[in-house]
C-alpha cells in the first residue's frame, strides 16, 4: 500500500512538472503582432460577445515551404473566418469570410510606420499583404473586417500551414468526408494526367500534410471554386471542434494542442500569453455542438471575384452587433422582461444618456450617410418608437460620414438636443442653408457600429437566404459539402 501510494504520489508530480514544462514551453512560442497598427477609429464594444478573427495563412515562411505554402516570401492570407461568441457563453458563430470578396480597405500601418491611403474595391486578402512581409498584416486585415461589419474585433489569431498541421496531429486526426474519389490531380491541376487516387469516397480520418490536402482541395468537387472549398473548410472545423470536446476541454488536453501550434501561430497583445490563451479557450467549453454554427457571408459572383449582397450582410452583421442568433434569439445572456426589439433598443438608449427620451412634437427627416443599407429605416423606427414624427428617410448626398449630424433651423435648438440623446457622441449644428427650418439627422458611422442599431428588423432575424445555408458541428460530416 506504501509502495502504490508513492508511485501515485510520483506519477503526480510527474505530470506537474510535465505539464508545467510545456506551459513554460508555450509561453516562450506565442508570437504577437503589434497593436499600433490596429485603428483608433473603431466600432464600439457589442452588446455582450465577444469577436475573435482567425486567418490562415499560406506563408512559405519556415517550415511551411515543404508544405506546400504559396509562392515567395509573401505572408498570404488562404482563409478567414470571424467567430461571434454571445453573451450568454452557450452559443457561437462562425462567419466565413471569402478571400475574393470586393472590399474597401481602410488606412493600414506598414513596416515603417507610414499607413496607407484608403483603397475602394480590393480583394479581401489583399489587405493581409499590405506591407509585404513574410508574418503579414494581421492588424490590417483586422481593420478590414471592422470596417466592413461594423464589430469590434476583440482578438485576432493567425495560424499557418505548419501550425495547422501540428494541431490536426495533436487530436490524433480529424474525420472528414468526401463526396468523391480525389485524384492527385484534383489537388494539382496543372498535372498532365489525373493521377492516383489520394483520397478515397466516404468517411476517413486525416491528419498533417493529409489534413492540409483536404482543407486546401478545391477542384474535382462540385464548381471547383473557393466558394465550394470553403464548405468543406467548415465541415473541417466542425469535426475539429468536435474532436476536442470528446477528448475533454480542460488545460491538460488544451496545453499540449496549442503547444502544437503556438511555434507557427501570431495572436494579439490580447491573447499573448499561456494563461491568456488556455483561459479564453476554457470560456468556450460550454457552447455545445449544435449551437456552435457556421455560415458563409452573404455573396454573389462579380466575374471571377466575390461581392456581398446587401442588405442581407448588413442584417447578419446587425444581428451579430445585438448579440441575437441566426435564428433570432436573444443571446446575450441578460434579461429583457419580455421587450420588443424597437422597446429594447430605445430602453438601451436611455440607460446610456438618462432619463428616458420623449419625441412628442419633434419632427425629423433621417438620412443615410454610410453604406449600410437599411440604415434610415432602423433609425426611423426607432425615433418612431420615442414619439418622434419622421416625415421622410433618403440617402445622404455623401456616404462617408463617420459621425452623426444633426442640423436644426431657427429656434429648435432644444429640440435636437433632445434628439441628440439618442444619438450620443452626434455633432449638432444649426443648418447653414437659408430657409431650413426642421430638423435632419445625417446618420454616421457611429451609429451603424452601434450594437443597438442596425439594418435587422426588430426580431433580429436575418433574412432565410442567411440562416437556410447554416452548418451546425453537430452535423452529419458528409453532408453539404461543396458548392456548385
Amino acid at each position: 500500500m506504501r509502495l502504490a501510494a508513492t508511485f501515485t504520489l510520483s506519477l503526480l508530480v510527474l505530470l506537474v512538472v510535465g505539464a508545467g514544462c510545456v506551459y513554460l514551453q508555450l509561453n516562450g512560442n506565442i508570437t504577437t503582432f503589434g497593436a499600433d497598427g490596429v485603428s483608433d477609429n473603431r466600432p464600439a464594444a457589442g452588446a455582450g460577445g465577444s469577436n475573435v478573427l482567425v486567418i490562415g495563412s499560406d506563408s512559405r515562411a519556415g517550415g511551411n515551404s515543404r508544405l506546400g505554402g504559396g509562392e515567395g516570401d509573401v505572408g498570404r492570407s488562404d482563409t478567414a473566418f470571424l467567430l461571434h461568441v454571445y453573451g450568454d457563453s452557450q452559443h457561437a458563430v462562425a462567419v466565413s469570410l471569402p478571400r475574393d470578396t470586393l472590399v474597401d480597405l481602410p488606412p493600414c500601418k506598414l513596416p515603417g510606420g507610414r499607413w496607407t491611403q484608403p483603397q475602394r474595391n480590393i480583394m479581401f486578402n489583399a489587405a493581409f499583404t499590405i506591407g509585404q512581409t513574410a508574418k503579414g498584416n494581421p492588424a490590417c486585415t483586422q481593420n478590414t473586417v471592422e470596417r466592413l461589419t461594423g464589430l469590434r474585433v476583440d482578438h485576432t489569431v493567425v495560424v499557418d500551414f505548419e501550425g495547422f498541421s501540428r494541431m490536426t496531429s495533436a487530436v490524433g486526426g480529424v474525420p472528414v468526408c468526401l463526396p468523391k474519389d480525389i485524384r492527385q490531380g484534383d489537388l494539382n491541376p496543372n498535372r498532365a494526367a489525373p493521377g492516383k487516387v489520394i483520397f478515397p469516397k466516404g468517411p476517413q480520418t486525416v491528419s498533417g500534410q493529409r489534413a492540409l490536402d483536404y482543407v486546401r482541395i478545391r477542384h474535382g468537387i462540385g464548381d471547383g471554386s473557393d466558394m465550394g472549398r470553403i464548405k468543406r473548410q467548415q465541415a473541417f472545423v466542425s469535426s475539429l471542434i468536435k474532436k476536442i470536446k470528446s477528448q475533454g476541454v480542460n488545460p491538460s488536453t488544451l496545453l499540449p494542442l496549442a503547444n502544437a501550434a503556438a511555434e507557427s501561430m501570431t495572436v494579439d497583445p490580447g491573447l499573448g500569453t499561456a494563461n491568456k490563451l488556455i483561459s479564453f479557450a476554457m470560456s468556450l467549453k460550454d457552447i455545445d455542438l449544435h449551437n456552435t454554427k457556421f455560415v458563409t457571408m452573404p455573396w454573389r459572383y462579380q466575374g471571377a471575384r466575390v461581392a456581398i449582397v446587401h442588405p442581407d450582410a448588413d442584417a447578419l452583421w446587425a444581428a451579430l452587433r445585438a448579440d441575437r442568433t441566426i435564428d433570432g434569439e436573444d443571446a446575450s445572456g441578460r434579461s429583457h422582461h419580455g421587450k420588443s426589439g424597437a422597446d429594447r433598443k430605445s430602453s438601451a438608449r436611455s440607460a446610456s444618456t438618462g432619463a428616458p427620451v420623449s419625441g412628442s412634437g419633434i419632427s425629423v427627416v433621417v438620412y443615410n450617410g454610410t453604406r449600410v443599407a437599411g440604415l434610415a429605416a432602423s433609425a426611423a423606427d426607432e425615433l418612431k418608437t420615442a414619439g418622434f414624427t419622421v416625415t421622410g428617410t433618403a440617402t445622404a448626398p455623401s456616404q462617408d460620414h463617420a459621425t452623426t449630424v444633426i442640423a436644426y433651423g431657427p429656434g429648435r435648438d432644444s429640440q435636437a438636443r433632445t434628439l441628440a440623446r439618442l444619438f450620443p457622441g452626434a455633432d449638432v449644428q444649426q443648418a447653414t442653408a437659408s430657409g431650413a427650418p426642421g430638423i435632419s439627422v445625417t446618420l454616421g458611422q457611429s451609429y451603424a457600429n452601434d450594437p443597438h442599431a442596425g439594418a435587422s428588423d426588430a426580431s433580429g432575424h436575418v433574412p432565410s437566404a442567411v440562416s437556410d445555408k447554416v452548418r451546425s458541428a453537430d452535423d452529419n460530416p458528409c453532408s453539404n459539402l461543396s458548392y456548385g
